[in-house]
């Protein structure tokens, strides 16, 4: 099989058709393995003569070779003097045959004796006629041969590449200047190409010949579009010419034909002989001499792949060259002026002058800005950085939010250092004061940066500019200082988010004096709670939680309840420490508060504590659901119902959902069906984070219950809130069998437990208001609604009969009073005291109708209220009576209907008026202490009709009570009411009809008093000088004359006020 030629004959070719007799066999003869001459032919070569040698690489050719050859022409010349051949004979014959090497001798030879031949000189400078167009290259140093494999040269490129010192004649071996660059860069290329794990990259000719046959098949199947996009990203190469590629060889077949012939060689149209290359074939082994084997296809694919592979790294090197040439010639287009290319020629100085006239700028920053074109990316990356800050503090403020894109990108890509951090600096002071929008467009930026040149650059170029700004003067900017380091923390090394940043928002919280700003630091200290893992940070993280929940602002301490303290109990929750230090923490300080503060509370630490508490209520559920023994066969599936809206106190943000906390509400929802089945029917063994809760967490509350303070209305309720979020997370069932339980248990309803004098006194406490409040209100179904109406009556009646404060069940009446839904529930138990057969009950039940009375609407006062007090005010015991008219009183206070007012007016009168009253001093000092209560705040007219007159009786008949003692009790009281109701407006004529004269009594009364109350003589004795005042301005004088009198300030200031 004939291999390709890897010369182009041009000579040769030409040669033939001036002489048609002679014929160029291209035959192989079997007998000899090598390319015969042409017989008769008086150059050819003997048949004993060595093969010709073809030098195929200036490197690794032999001079041996050259001198058999030279031998032979110059015998075979001498032979045929008698016919001269002319010397461009002599060269085509040479070239024909292809004694290339004797040629070139040839050549250097005539030049040197000062003859050029046009075709040798044409042929040597020709590269084309040293190129493959297609062949077999052989593998490393050897070629394969018809008989086998056969030492192989290397092959010329140009003639430029020959070392002509090496082979002249003179023997002289100095390298000349030029060397070839291919030498040496042929041998590191090929020592590459034998690792097969090795691949090269595209080289520019093969891209460009891989774009043309892209573009042409765009072209052929109607993708017009996308040919035009292609060619709009390709602008340098010109699609229409194959020749624009570069490459000496024909346009290959199109991208179609090259896959449907993958592997498969194309023969090349044109004839090709084989060539064996400086081998004697004596020295060949005998099994190689032989006939020619067919080859196999593998090793032609292989041997075509070598050439291809020899060509495109010429390729290469001539696209290097290109490249460089091209870009001398942009420089040098560049430095050059315009007008040198002028036709006409002008002076330097003459050209300077006239293109002065043009009037352009290039001595000022700008100019040189200008007149400097961008040609890279990296360029116009400096360029930008050059820019940008000249170009920021001209453009507007609402509108500088538009450079961050611009900043941020230059910032990312700038490759100097100090710039980029000039560029930071100025994303970080783009605006004075950024409002919200501007701080989110900021924050937006950073993070994408951060995304972009990963933790090592956000800690190196980020964190220091929101340290510069940690106390910058604006708030605004210091926000963006706080919100930058929450948003940045995902993205940032863990030692420096747990060390520095940690420590940067701890200062913030501390010594910040905007409520904005610490807002956003407790929010981002959450997030950094979120991503922290150095569980010796908790300590830390629990100190913070304390001091944020402490802090004055309401917001701040709203943002610590929605993030701070659901992040920080999910990291306490992986570290296995929430029940074991977290909320034990929090216990044991509300223990040692309620210890420290057995003289007087601090209200405000309890709420914060409990607060805590209450917010951890969600996570510590959702540990019990996930450390559960059903967890594991909880599957999520289309037909688990939904769960009720109910079923959770609403949270006060998305963190304290128990359902985000799980992960889905579907999740939650088949965990929540295995929770109650297996409380209902599997119970709680195994189940350790349940048993804590049982065991230990509810006792130590109950513990801590008992020893609030009952009277104390905040803690109260702040409890109470706290049992009903803690019952209403666990559930119904849970609430029904492990809280109920536990309290029933301590409050055992009979009058053992209201003996005060042996210490067993917790129905006194504040555990029966939260119980009732906290715990039986939890649900709202009727067996519910009955549970908490039996315990209100018969906490009622036990203290009642035993004598006891009411402290915890007035308590309960006004916590539960404050919620509409309970009104009616409250008045069935007060109607149940009514009409109960104690007295005691009954008493007590009239004196909660007074703290009920308040929060009632009008009408349920006038259906259910006012009929009950009525009732018990006709009560034979006289002391069940009496218990009614604090409720009466606050009814003329709080109502407005005229028809219900009147019956409490009558209702009054008839215990002012009715004889059988006139000896009753509990009534009077009930009746005196109630209008002096209510006095103020009722009705000008009751008040001047009704109380101020019969307050006048009062205090008269009190000056002839002959028992001291009561007259001192009445006195007191008197003085009170008349106190209070100095502050109000009052007319002349009530003022000289009532208000004076009873006050005249009053100063009788007050002047047989004791040493100890001469404070209220003197506050008596000043209020009666108005008595004198009569037909006067009786206000104004009376005023003037109280700052005549020598009594200290103190007791003036206490002359008019309530005692408390």
């Amino acid at each position: 099989m004939a291999s390709v030629n890897p010369f182009n004959l041009s000579d040769s070719e030409e040669e033939a058709e001036r002489r048609p007799n002679e014929t160029v066999h291209t035959e192989r003869s079997p007998s000899e393995g090598a390319p015969g001459p042409p017989p008769g032919n008086p150059f050819s070569p003997p048949p004993d003569a060595e093969p010709p040698t073809l030098l195929l690489s200036s490197n690794r050719t032999s001079p041996s070779g050259e001198g058999s050859v030279s031998v032979a022409a110059t015998s075979a010349m001498a032979g045929t003097a008698e016919t001269r051949i002319s010397v461009d004979g002599i060269a085509a014959q040479l070239l024909r045959d292809q004694y290339i090497l004797t040629a070139l001798e040839f050549h250097t030879e005539l030049l040197e004796a000062g003859r050029e031949l046009p075709r040798l000189r044409d042929y040597f400078s020709n590269p084309g006629n040293f190129e493959r167009q297609s062949g077999t290259p052989p593998a490393k140093d050897q070629v394969l041969g018809p008989g086998g494999p056969l030492h192989r040269a290397g092959s010329i490129s140009t003639l430029d590449s020959l070392d002509f010192a090496r082979y002249s004649d003179d023997g002289n071996r100095e390298s000349d200047e030029r060397v070839a660059e291919s030498e040496v860069t042929s041998q590191e290329r090929k020592n590459f190409k034998s690792s097969p794990e090795i691949q090269e990259p595209i080289r520019p000719l093969e891209k460009r010949a891989l774009n043309f046959l892209v573009n042409e098949y765009l072209l052929k199947h109607d993708h017009k579009l996308s040919s035009i996009t292609f060619s709009d990203e390709n602008d340098d190469q010109d699609f229409e010419l194959w020749d624009d590629v570069g490459l000496n060889i024909p346009k290959p077949p199109d991208l179609l034909h090259l896959y449907r012939n993958c592997g498969v060689s194309v023969p090349s149209p044109r004839d090709t002989v084989d060539v064996s290359v400086g081998v004697d074939f004596g020295d060949l082994p005998g099994n190689c001499i032989a006939q020619d084997p067919p080859k196999k296809p593998d090793l032609l694919h292989q041997q075509q792949t070598e050439v291809v592979q020899e060509l495109e790294y010429q390729i290469s090197l001539l696209t290097n060259e290109k490249q460089s040439l091209a870009e001398q010639i942009k420089k040098l287009q560049r430095c050059v002026p315009e007008c040198m290319f002028m036709l006409i020629k002008l002076s330097p100085a003459f050209q300077q002058a006239l293109l002065s006239f043009c009037r352009m700028c290039s001595d000022s920053r700008l100019g040189a800005e200008v007149s400097r074109i961008a040609d890279s990316e990296e360029s116009v990356m400096l360029m930008l950085g050059r820019c940008l800050p000249h170009i920021v503090p001209n453009v507007l403020l609402a509108k500088r939010e538009e450079l961050i894109p611009l900043i941020l990108c230059t910032a990312c890509l700038h490759p100097e250092p100090k710039e980029r951090d000039q560029l930071l600096h100025i994303l970080f002071n783009l605006i004075k004061r950024p409002d919200d929008e501007q701080r989110q467009m900021i924050l937006t930026g950073c993070v994408a940066f951060a995304r972009h040149v990963g933790p090592t650059r956000v800690e190196a170029e980020l964190l220091p500019q929101c340290w510069e700004q940690i106390n910058h003067k604006y708030p605004e900017r210091r926000l963006l200082v706080a919100e930058s380091c929450g948003a940045l923390a995902p993205y940032l090394p863990k030692e420096i988010r747990s060390s520095l940043v940690l420590s940067m928002l701890q200062q913030m919280l501390a010594e910040d004096k905007a409520d904005m700003v610490r807002e956003a630091v407790v929010k981002s200290l959450g997030i950094i709670m979120g991503y922290i893992d150095d569980p010796d940070k908790y300590s830390q993280g629990f100190e913070l939680m304390l001091l944020s929940l402490g802090d004055p602002s309401e917001r701040v301490v709203s943002a610590v309840h929605q993030v701070f303290i659901p992040a920080f109990a999910a990291w306490t929750t992986e570290l296995g420490t929430l029940q074991t230090a977290l909320i034990p923490s929090l216990l044991a300080r509300i223990e040692k508060l309620l210890m420290q503060g057995e003289h007087g509370l601090d209200e405000h630490k309890l709420h914060v504590f409990l607060s805590a508490l209450q917010s951890l209520t969600p996570p510590l559920f959702a540990v019990v659901l996930q450390s559960a023994p059903f967890t594991s066969r909880a599957k999520v599936t289309g037909d688990i119902p939904a769960i009720e809206v109910t079923r959770f106190p609403r949270p006060a943000s998305p963190l304290q959902d128990v359902a985000t906390i799980i992960g889905s509400r579907e999740m939650l929802s088949a965990l929540l069906l295995l929770y109650d089945y297996q409380l209902e029917h599997e119970g709680t063994t195994g189940w350790d984070s349940l048993l804590w809760v049982v065991n230990q967490l509810l006792p130590q509350l109950i513990e801590i219950v008992g020893r609030i303070n009952v009277t104390s209305s905040t803690c109260v309720h702040e409890f109470s809130r706290f049992f009903w979020r803690l019952c209403r997370t666990f559930g119904k069932i849970f609430t029904n069998t492990k809280v109920k339980p536990q309290f029933q248990e301590i409050l055992r309803l009979s009058e053992e437990n209201v003996d005060v004098s042996a210490g067993n006194d917790i129905l006194t406490k504040a555990t029966v208001p939260i119980y009732a409040t906290g715990v039986l209100t939890c649900y709202n179904q009727d067996e519910d609604r009955k549970l908490l109406v039996g315990f209100l009556e018969d906490v009622m009646t036990t203290l009642s009969l035993s004598y006891a404060p009411l402290d915890s069940l007035k308590a309960s009446f006004v916590e539960l009073g404050a919620n509409p839904v309970y009104h009616e529930l409250l008045l069935t138990v007060l109607w149940y005291g009514v009409v109960h057969t104690s007295a005691l009950v009954r008493c007590t039940a009239a004196r909660m109708f007074e703290l009920l009375v308040k929060g009632v609407n009008e009408t349920l006062v006038a259906q259910r209220v006012v009929p009950a007090l009525i009732t018990l005010s006709s009560d034979p015991e006289i002391s069940v009576r009496i218990s009614t008219i604090p409720a009466f009183g606050t009814i003329m206070e709080t109502v407005t209907q005229k028809e219900l007012l009147e019956r409490v007016k009558m209702q009054l009168a008839s215990f002012l008026e009715d004889p059988q009253y006139q000896d009753q001093h509990s009534l009077h000092m009930e009746i005196i202490r109630t209008f002096g209560r209510v006095g103020p705040n009722a009705e000008p007219r009751f008040r001047d009709e009704f109380v101020l007159p019969h307050l006048h009786k009062l205090a008269l008949a009190n000056n002839s009570q002959t028992v001291e003692s009561k007259r001192i009790d009445i006195a007191t009281q008197l003085f009170e009411a008349y106190s209070a109701l100095s502050c109000c407006f009052i007319s002349e004529e009530v003022m000289v009809n009532h208000f004076l004269p009873g006050l005249r009594c009053l100063r009788a009364d007050m002047e047989q008093l004791s040493p100890e109350h001469e404070v209220r003589k003197h506050s008596c004795v000043s209020m009666s000088i108005a008595s004198s005042l009569v037909g006067e301005d009786a206000k104004t004088k009376f005023l003037s004359k109280m700052g005549q009198l020598t009594t200290s300030g103190a007791m003036l200031a206490n002359v008019f006020q309530r005692k408390k």
